[in-house]
């Protein structure tokens, strides 16, 4: 997660969420009111302080952070909540974030590792399966929104974060051979488009006996830069079209001043872990595949720490400057994308609410604004809070307010994306419809509905609907784009699947609110089956 130079150790990420701005409010339905875009075709790479897709055109991330993989959990946090993890990633998208940022530990790696905290009833299509295996569900899913994933070694292990992108007990190799594992998991799925190497690297020990990460200082057991490039080429040896997203460190002597010597000359200008980027111009990351590197520093406000700079007398009108200095002139001079991991606040004070919004706008307007990821979808953050509230379907209205100007939805996302064309249309009797209820609790049920082109040709796209009695409601969707009006449900062909075969099948997988039914009057390009 974050934490500042000036103090040790580590918040942990498990705390309760800080009350005060936290406004319970019902989920919006409607896509989000955002510039068009998406999040492109194919994998990403970099054009000078662009990120572009496979044509050429201009993305940009504007995502979110779901923690817990980093954690003794070692999935994702809220899937012991009521709202299924579809519901969570459908919430996601409705509101405009096109990209997950996934943290995970390499404990939650290693064979025989096991999730915890899951909700068999509500989830119970996890039950049993590895973390990677949990993973493997939400890339699958996020991707049919349109959204990509961005995958974080946020910890060596699950019991917190470290200077070094190495511990006694987790070597280097061990870090950068899970990184090339995860890579080739992934290879040829574009939703996974890249390795955010190491999570906040920062300093320790205090100088001239720096013991923490450095920025060009030359030491191969202490400088980031340096090891950054020795991951980050390992990775593109494995997969060349991911990626690297590089944090900053916090001082890039690695080490704290000394406080005490009362000689503020000596004094390093230190940032946040993972946000000093000030050493990068004159020492660039070197990676053997051109057009891949994108900065990603973190930045956070008072809840988090109080730096000196929210008391200067002219906040926050120096905001600007010290993002210039510590990460902004990347971008500005045209040098690489900056892609902002982490920022977040409780906003329970006025300066962060005014710092948020200055931040906001700092990064620019429309697709060719710096890309970013919120921290975090989680409201059990301690120290930041959350989008979510604390049912896990609740939203902070205050903070996705501030954000929403920001956001490009992704295609396809909660009903945002472009409006399907005609279908071809299948001849009467040319489909049949099965239906599987795979779940059910008090208010709702789970089930599986899978419709068959019985017919000679292929639909191009196809598209099922079906009909509930009065008081059943869709809650989420998959395997398809399923949408409701009145009575009435739609299950859409996903961008990546399009096209239904003769004989082929398609399954249809939802959660709905209500007392279970089956669906009635199902169609396949509007032919009853």
């Amino acid at each position: 997660m974050h934490r500042p130079t000036s103090l040790g150790g580590a918040l942990t990420a498990l705390a309760t969420a800080a009350a005060g701005v936290l406004v319970a409010a019902a989920v919006s339905t409607g896509p989000a009111a955002a510039a068009p875009g998406g999040t492109g075709t194919g994998y990403l790479h970099t054009s000078g302080n662009k990120i572009v897709d496979s044509t050429g055109a201009t993305v940009r991330l504007t995502g979110i952070n779901w923690f817990g993989m980093e954690t003794d959990n070692k999935t994702f946090h809220g899937l012991w909540s009521s709202n299924p993890w579809r519901g969570q990633i459908d919430t996601m998208a409705r509101l405009g974030y096109n990209t997950l940022r996934v943290p995970y530990s390499n404990d939650a790696l290693k064979p025989g590792a096991t999730a915890s905290g899951v909700n068999d009833y509500v989830n119970p299509d996890l039950v049993g399966l590895s973390p990677l295996q949990i993973l493997d569900r939400v890339v699958g899913y996020a991707g049919s929104k349109g959204m990509r994933v961005i995958l974080d070694r946020h910890r060596p292990t699950s019991a917190g974060q470290s200077p070094l992108w190495y511990t006694p007990t987790v070597s280097e190799a061990t870090w950068i051979n899970d990184w090339k594992a995860l890579a080739q998991r992934y290879a040829g799925n574009t939703t996974v488009i890249g390795a955010d190497l190491h999570n906040e690297p920062h300093a320790e020990g205090t100088n001239p006996a720096a013991t923490g990460a450095c920025w060009g200082c030359g030491d191969t057991a202490r400088d980031w830069r340096l090891a950054a490039e020795r991951a980050g080429n390992a990775i593109l040896g494995v997969q060349p079209n991911w990626l690297i997203f590089v944090e900053g460190v916090s001082c890039p002597s690695g080490g704290l001043s000394n406080v005490w010597d009362n000689d503020p000359s000596n004094d390093e200008d230190c940032g946040w872990w993972g946000g000093n980027l000030s050493k990068a111009g004159q020492f660039p990351v070197r990676l053997s595949v051109a057009n891949r590197l994108v900065y990603s520093p973190h930045e956070y406000a008072t809840s988090v720490y109080r730096q000196t700079w929210f008391d200067a007398p002219d906040y926050p009108a120096n905001l600007p400057g010290i993002w210039d200095r510590y990460w902004g002139y990347l971008y500005k001079q045209n040098i690489a994308p900056i892609m902002m991991g982490e920022f977040g606040s409780t906003l329970a004070d006025p300066k962060d609410r005014v710092w948020l919004e200055r931040l906001m706008a700092y990064t620019g307007t429309g697709v060719n604004g710096m890309s970013f990821t919120y921290w975090s979808w989680n409201p059990n953050s301690g120290d930041t809070g959350g989008i979510a509230l604390d049912d896990w379907t609740s939203i902070n209205t205050t903070k996705q307010a501030i954000l929403q100007p920001y956001l490009i939805a992704p295609v396809g996302g909660g009903g945002g994306g472009p409006t399907p064309g005609p279908t071809t249309p299948a001849p009467t009797g040319r489909c049949t419809a099965t239906y599987r209820q795979t779940n059910a609790w008090q208010g709702g049920f789970q089930g599986e509905l899978t419709v068959t082109n019985a017919g000679t040709g292929a639909l191009n796209p196809w598209s099922a609907t079906w009909t509930w009695p009065a008081g059943v409601s869709l809650a989420s969707g998959w395997n398809a784009t399923v949408t409701q009006s009145g009575s009435t449900v739609t299950a859409a062909a996903p961008g990546w699947a399009p096209s239904l075969a003769p004989g082929a099948s398609v399954t249809v997988g939802f959660t709905a609110n209500g007392t279970a039914a089956a669906p009635g009057a199902v169609r396949l390009n509007g032919a009853a089956c």
